[in-house]
């Protein structure tokens, strides 16, 4: 029986029928589709798809009255599509014709999109009972609104938002499969614990099971899941610019928008390069943040927001010494340092000492979404209905203006979260499928077959081989537990990591726990029936999704910290892990800032064992463009509303672009206090500060020519301008 595991955020309200009336129709359409969500496959490109086109049709139902606002997609040309629309009567009650116009639209929109889940009954009942406790006939279904029908013109909305999809280039008329694409790697079969040294090591790898049962816990129909998504660059998206998209082939056209270059590829010198190699220094810390997964580990940490978070985006690595610096592979981490006190309060955070095993597990499943979880766009959909449910948000937009009934509320903030959440998809799945990266799993039972890299006078050495670290990677020696009854392992690595799933009978009362075992066993710490997300690992989606969320989160409510300076999530003892048995006491998931939320999401799937810190890094940077760029498009939409002295982002000018040796930056209402230029990689190469003046030139006549980023901040310290910019 299917364990279900709906993740919420503290006093998250999940959507209860009886509950309704607290709620905008467009809340409880989002909850009905993320309750769709939790009951379908697990596909996250398809479920930020998902969530953007229905933001997409619920604004349109409420901008269509609105006449200081725009539609997306009503009466307009999306992509290559065109939604015509002649007009229809204005109303005379606004809120019921908003009201049924969404409603019928979401109704139609998520019953075709989820049709063909395995949860299809749970849904589509819910869906009806929703639709019909509002008073609507499920047996109206024409699309003819000519005699002023806002019933038909929610049906049209749907059915033409339905047509877009089929040529979107998502495949959806296929069930989203793949077209073109092929592995290059044959598939390990992870029970036979065979030997995986035939393989290319910089390309992805499939999994073979005895029986995969995917994120969302439902039984795959094949035993070797496929790549999802390796054509998804392809499909149509919100914000993302041509300008930063190229087609390039690798066996078939990959459509790549804001290319981050190549991941670490292995050397094959024969130098004992060892740890030095950054694609065996990059996963080997994978292993070595594996060892941290026992609770009879009394390693203690603060988790507490005065000494974690508050990592600034300069800190991010970009050369090798500097990833070495920013992730801590012994003890696991990065270099942040927490919040001295909590705004809301100004009273410092309450430290809250945790075993670090006990964090590291919880982070591993909470922030994996699964099983039966909503993926990574959806969590961060719960996130913003905690924000928006908490007693302490204003709803103002970007923090400040007129305070926003919840319906315009909602229909916003999930427009603008909607299109991060499919423009991260599309970026980060073009990527994925170009670079085709290996996995965890299949790079270290794959090193671990060749040997060791560090000496090479020992017989076991060989170029691609693992790094030897004492205490976490060494070789089996005569007489170790491990060398086997015959010395058949002696010579072999073994690395002190977590056991994996064949330690777990009942996952109620059994912990796999750390020990020595042979590296060519070596496990991620996941069930056994879903070991590794069945596509390539470079860039990593939650670091994608999460960092852009944490920006539109930001952008949306004008401030960067959580609703009362913190966000919390309770842990119980012993009841929360699925896998195993944990955590082994009770405490409290807290953020003070979203982009702290994000920075923890990435970590988990290094303590998880799914990605290499090269995975992690490049997919923060990209999600805080994707974020920024997707708030600013569907401001575009509804900026009317708010006049130039409230919203100071629409009134800040930079020029020209590109530029050859200087721009300069112009603010009408404000005045520029700071202002940060960042390269493509996210590395801080100049800054000023103290500029106070509403126009400021800056020279630059010895930077190299290159794309750039740009960050101008207020004298109160809000961003005013975050623009990408040419040097030419």
């Amino acid at each position: 029986m299917k364990k279900i595991f709906i993740v919420a955020l503290l006093s998250l309200c999940v959507y209860i029928p009886t509950l309704s009336a607290q709620h905008s129709v467009a809340r409880e359409w989002n909850e009905e589709l993320l309750l769709a969500i939790r009951n379908d496959f697990a596909r996250p490109t398809v479920h930020a798809r998902n969530l953007f086109h229905s933001a997409m049709a619920m604004y349109d139902s409420w901008a269509l009255f609105d006449n200081q606002s725009e539609t997306i997609f009503l009466g307009k040309t999306f992509g290559n599509y065109t939604c015509t629309f002649n007009g229809v009567t204005t109303p005379t009650d606004v809120a019921a014709a908003r009201h049924e116009i969404m409603s019928y639209a979401m109704y139609r929109l998520l019953s075709h999109r989820f049709a063909n889940s395995p949860g299809v009954l749970i849904s589509t009942t819910s869906f009806r009972n929703l639709f019909e406790s509002y008073g609507y006939d499920i047996n109206f279904t024409s699309t003819d609104y000519s005699n002023g029908s806002y019933a038909a013109l929610g049906n049209y909305l749907a059915s033409e938002i339905i047509n877009f999809g089929q040529q979107d280039g998502s495949n959806e008329q296929n069930d989203y499969a793949n077209q073109f694409y092929t592995p290059t790697n044959s598939p390990l079969i992870l029970q036979a614990y065979q030997d995986n040294t035939n393989i290319n090591p910089n390309r992805w790898q499939p999994l073979a099971f005895n029986s995969f049962i995917d994120q969302s816990g439902n039984l795959f129909p094949t035993a070797i899941p496929p790549f999802l998504s390796p054509e998804w660059g392809q499909v149509t998206p919100f914000a993302l610019k041509t300008d930063d998209l190229q087609i390039i082939s690798n066996g078939f056209d990959c459509y790549i928008y804001n290319d981050p270059g190549a991941p670490e590829y292995i050397q094959d010198s024969n130098n004992n390069d060892g740890i030095d190699d950054p694609y065996k220094w990059h996963f080997a810390l994978v292993s070595a943040w594996s060892s941290h997964l026992d609770p009879a580990d009394n390693t203690m940490i603060d988790i507490s927001p005065g000494a974690l978070g508050n990592l600034n985006t300069t800190a991010f690595p970009d050369t090798f010494e500097e990833y070495k610096a920013f992730y801590d592979i012994l003890n696991g981490g990065d270099p942040s340092t927490g919040h001295a006190l909590n705004p809301s309060t100004g009273q410092p955070y309450t430290p809250q000492l945790v075993k670090r095993a006990d964090y590291a597990r919880v982070l591993a499943e909470f922030w994996a979404d699964g099983p039966d979880s909503e993926t990574p766009p959806g969590h961060w959909f719960t996130i913003i209905n905690y924000v928006n449910d908490h007693p302490q948000t204003e709803k103002r937009w970007n923090g400040v203006g007129p305070i926003l009934d919840d319906l315009q509320w909602d229909v916003k903030s999930y427009l603008a979260l909607g299109g991060a959440m499919h423009d991260a998809a599309i970026n980060t799945w073009g990527i994925k499928g170009y670079y085709d990266y290996i996995r965890p799993i299949s790079a270290i039972r794959y090193m671990a077959g060749k040997g060791q890299s560090t000496d090479n006078t020992l017989s076991n050495y060989d170029p691609h081989g693992l790094p030897l670290i004492p205490g976490y990677i060494e070789t089996i020696e005569v007489g170790d537990a491990l060398a086997g009854s015959t010395d058949e392992n002696v010579g072999k690595l073994k690395v002190y990591a977590w056991r994996g799933p064949d330690y777990i009978n009942d996952p109620t009362t059994d912990i796999a726990g750390v020990d020595w075992i042979l590296a060519e066993r070596w496990w991620p710490y996941q069930r056994g029936t879903f070991v590794t997300p069945p596509f390539a690992g470079y860039l990593s989606g939650h670091s994608t999704f999460s960092r852009a969320a944490a920006e539109v989160l930001t952008l949306i409510t004008g401030d960067e910290f959580f609703p009362g300076g913190m966000g919390t999530f309770d842990i119980p003892q012993d009841n929360f892990l699925v896998f195993e048995k944990g955590p082994s006491a009770p405490f409290t998931l807290q953020w003070a800032t979203y982009r702290d939320a994000s920075d923890q999401t990435s970590l988990s799937r290094i303590w998880g064992g799914i990605h290499p810190p090269i995975d992690d890094i490049r997919g923060r940077i990209m999600g805080i463009q994707i974020g920024t760029d997707a708030f600013h498009l569907a401001n575009q939409y509804f900026s009317p509303l708010l006049n130039t002295e409230e919203f100071e982002a629409n009134t800040t000018k930079i020029y020209p672009v590109p530029f050859t040796n200087q721009f300069t930056i112009d603010t009408q209402n404000d005045q520029i206090s700071k202002l940060e230029l960042y390269g493509i990689t996210g590395r801080l190469v100049f800054n000023e500060g103290n500029i106070n003046s509403n126009q400021k030139t800056i020279n630059l006549p010895n930077l190299k020519t290159g794309v750039y980023f740009v960050k101008v901040y207020n004298t109160a310290g809000n961003i005013i301008l975050q623009e990408k910019v040419i040097k030419q």
